[in-house]
């Protein structure tokens, strides 16, 4: 039996936003029930509000509301480029041969919370992950609480959006009456989906080539320590190539997606049936995979090889996901984009498949309901009362 209570997620990035709405079955999964996307135009966010589609937004709720029969009260949130960093800091503590306490720990989070806040006062933590620790220089899977030592550090790695990204997101939503119980980062949720596909593995960079724009992520220990987005993706490697041998983009593409570039290319020429009669030229298929070769080595060295930000990454041999969002790129110039992105890496390069939208939305509901394994909460101190403290004492 599926639950009567439809969980609403509304995803955004600057490009579209999703409205999604899943029920939860029997077994715990989660079902998708609704999707709708529309186009959307927040590359400036300066007046951000102003650029928002907030009545169609305001609409497509109360038109999805009327349908299910039911009124959402709140709403789970996944923002996507928006001008949200991620910083990593590390904190320690001098044991002096005494035991490593949840109070120690603590304490390393919630100096490094405030340090973080003093110095980006115009940013809100979204996230914080447990990135490292580390006990007399030793290194531990998880929190070595309880154990004796000198000296302890600890990693931590903050998710930062814009306060004015953020209170806008909440007058906007609230405008709709409803409330964001939580803001998740897709970035982070694509690379838990990673992992939840991928059994003990905690460490990797995920490169996602789109149509139009790239971007890398990196997870170490389950924590997401880094994310970079490109302005260029496949379609940079089409223009070339309609450049070069002068002929339209869409004529290109067809060459692609109906010939077979996967075999021995030297004199085999592109079909006379993709010219008008008048037009026709002799063009070798090697050319066409040499001028992508060409530039798909530069897309590989600008986003990871020869990536100044990664390049202390790259040293701990992780794993490396690449997914092609471009079909042609895809059926044509994958063993291309396998080897350049392989130089200077004895890793193999996974190939992947767009992560399916049930499954990474299954995934943003666990994270709602359960948390997850590396996110660390600060916690505050509050100061309690004769009184509070007598009931601790009883009750506790």
């Amino acid at each position: 039996m599926e639950s009567t209570s439809p969980v609403l997620f509304v995803e955004i990035d600057n490009d579209e936003y999703k409205l999604i709405v899943g029920v939860i079955k029997e077994n715990g999964n989660f079902k998708l029930i609704h999707l709708k996307k529309i186009k959307n135009d927040i590359h400036n966010n300066t007046n951000f509000k102003d650029n928002f589609p907030f009545k169609t937004l305001k609409d497509n709720i109360y038109t999805l509301e009327q349908n299910l029969n039911y009124v959402f009260k709140t709403v789970t949130l996944v923002i996507n480029d928006l001008h949200c960093s991620v910083i990593n800091l590390t904190g320690f503590k001098k044991l002096s041969g005494s035991q490593l306490s949840k109070e120690d720990v603590i304490y390393i989070l919630n100096t490094l919370k405030s340090k973080l806040l003093e110095n980006e006062k115009q940013k809100k933590i979204l996230h914080i992950f447990n990135s490292e620790f580390f006990l007399d220089k030793k290194k531990f899977e998880n929190l070595p609480i309880g154990l004796f030592g000198n000296f302890y550090s600890q990693e931590l790695s903050f998710f930062l959006i814009e306060n004015n990204d953020y209170e806008n997101f909440e007058n906007i939503f609230n405008d709709c009456n409803l409330k964001i119980n939580k803001i998740i980062s897709k970035k982070f949720l694509d690379g838990v989906k990673t992992i939840r596909n991928n059994h003990n593995l905690e460490t990797f960079f995920k490169i996602e080539i789109k149509k139009e724009s790239s971007e890398v992520i990196f997870f170490e220990n389950s924590s997401l320590k880094f994310f970079q987005s490109f302005k260029f993706g496949a379609n940079t490697v089409i223009s070339d190539i309609s450049k070069i041998i002068a002929l339209k983009k869409e004529t290109v593409e067809n060459i692609l997606f109906s010939s077979d570039f996967s075999k021995n290319l030297e004199n085999e020429l592109i079909e006379e049936r993709f010219f008008d009669n008048h037009n026709f030229k002799k063009i070798k298929k090697k050319l066409i995979t040499d001028i992508a070769q060409a530039r798909i080595q530069e897309i590989a060295e600008i986003i990871l090889l020869e990536n100044i930000n990664v390049k202390n990454f790259l040293k701990k041999d992780p794993v490396i996901f690449l997914t092609i969002n471009d079909l042609s790129n895809l059926k044509c110039f994958k063993s291309i984009y396998k080897e350049s992105f392989s130089k200077k890496s004895e890793k193999e390069i996974i190939i992947t498949k767009n992560l399916n939208i049930e499954e990474i939305y299954e995934s943003a509901y666990q994270l709602v309901q359960y948390g997850w394994k590396k996110e660390a909460v600060p916690i505050v101190k509050e100061k309690k009362s004769l009184i509070a403290r007598f009931f601790d004492l009883f009750f506790n």
